[in-house]
């Protein structure tokens, strides 16, 4: 059949559209569309290819539609039957390019909350590590962390082996309680180091291990009850070469002072003697020389009362151990030590854990579980009160009381358990001095 240029070149159009139609009722029927993109690289295709038709027909007065055989592939084969194909082949090959493109597995890019994650953790290592610690290079570092801590730990061993190449991390059975001592493996590794940095759930401060590696020359960082969280956030954000110039300054206003009052809004009334000179002013979170302890956050001033001149009641109203109160526990203590518990499951707790603690020594030394061991309040302008008496102790503005243990002090009840409890908004007097009133610092 013969045909005119113009005829030919409107069958042709048709044949494109056809084509066109079909591709895109494949890819639906294929559950896939081809985007934009690529549809406009198939106009630009046909709009090519039908241009080059043209061309091949104008040059033609007529033509005649070839019949060509199936399987054929002689070289004669007419010009525009190859650019037909070549526009099937090509349409084809953009819908399998798509399917390929979607089929291909893409790699997760890390989330953005992950991302600070790891930098938030890798600054605070820094900071105890570089700051607080004063790491040397090739000094001996000890971390002991326990199945609770071992995220912190693995954080610290990293910012340590920066500095260092003599760092050993090591994990150890929880301890059932504070101060309860470490198992002596553990212990007679902590004597032969430069560095102990020890993040567990229950503390080692108040222990013979830290307390023989201290005397042999080692510096201490113990962060008793920390967290993921404690250990981004809050008081280990704070800055430690300011917090020990504003312990630092506190020292005179210390001095000479024998008598300590704490009252309370919520019943809070007791009064003891301090010995003046022993105010501890080094928990500032610098520990850069040998036979220094500290707690990590950091940021308070303590002190052991004189046993015996302890009488009055203490009113726990922030936190007990590592949870806020329900509601507060009054404390009677009369010489020094606490001889009445009162008020919600704290007060449950409390007489649980010191009546088991003192089944394990001998009858005369029972009693002594119940031994006010300490006394200190907060500095931190960065901690919060969150339920952990590791940090809410810090915080600035509180107070708190401490039973068990004293010997680390210097005191005489070497009992094994030390847990604390802190006041929210506190008043204190040295002697005629208001150091601070409702949680607020009048003296600075």
């Amino acid at each position: 059949m013969t045909l005119q240029c113009t005829e030919a070149v409107n069958v042709l159009n048709t044949l494109v559209e056809l084509i066109v139609g079909f591709h895109g009722w494949f890819n639906h029927l294929c559950f896939f569309k081809t985007p934009i993109v690529q549809q406009d690289r198939i106009s630009q295709m046909f709009d090519g290819k039908n241009a080059h038709i043209q061309e091949h027909l104008n040059g033609t007065g007529n033509m005649v539609l070839p019949f060509r055989r199936k399987g054929s592939g002689s070289d004669d084969d007419d010009p525009l039957d190859q650019d037909i194909e070549d526009i099937m082949n090509e349409a084809d090959g953009l819908g399998d390019e798509h399917e390929l493109a979607q089929d291909a597995p893409t790699e997760a890019a890390p989330e953005e909350d992950d991302i600070d994650f790891s930098e938030k953790m890798a600054k605070s290592a820094r900071t105890v590590i570089d700051v607080c610690m004063d790491l040397r290079r090739g000094e001996n570092i000890l971390i002991v962390c326990d199945p609770t801590t071992t995220e912190i730990g693995q954080a610290l061993h990293d910012a340590a082996s920066i500095r260092s190449d003599r760092v050993l991390l090591i994990v150890m059975p929880k301890g059932r309680h504070h101060g309860e001592e470490p198992p002596a493996p553990v212990a007679n590794l902590m004597r032969q180091q430069q560095v102990v940095i020890a993040p567990t759930r229950y503390s080692l401060t108040h222990t013979r291990a830290v307390r023989q590696a201290i005397k042999d020359g080692s510096r201490v960082a113990t962060m008793p009850g920390m967290t993921v969280e404690m250990f981004t956030e809050g008081g280990m954000t704070a800055d430690f070469n300011i917090i020990k110039k504003n312990i630092g300054e506190m020292n005179a206003q210390l001095r000479r002072k024998r008598i300590v009052n704490v009252k309370s809004e919520t019943g809070t009334n007791v009064t003891f003697e301090v010995n003046w000179r022993e105010w501890k002013l080094d928990d500032n979170g610098i520990c850069n020389r040998p036979r220094m302890v500290t707690n990590l956050p950091a940021g308070k001033i303590f002190t052991l009362p004189r046993e015996g001149t302890m009488n009055g009641t203490i009113v726990i109203d922030g936190s007990w151990d590592s949870n806020l109160v329900d509601e507060p526990v009054m404390l009677q203590i009369e010489n020094g030590l606490v001889v009445d518990v009162k008020g919600g499951t704290a007060a449950a707790q409390i007489r649980q854990t010191f009546g088991e603690a003192a089944k394990r020594l001998k009858s005369k030394d029972q009693e002594n579980v119940w031994t006010i061991a300490e006394f200190g309040f907060g500095m931190n302008p960065n901690a919060r009160l969150s339920g952990n008496v590791l940090e809410d102790e810090k915080r600035l503005g509180t107070a708190y009381f401490s039973i068990g243990d004293n010997t680390t002090l210097g005191g005489t009840a070497a009992v094994g358990i030390q847990i604390s409890g802190v006041l929210k908004s506190p008043s204190v007097w040295l002697d005629e001095t208001v150091l601070f009133e409702n949680g607020s610092f009048i003296v600075r």
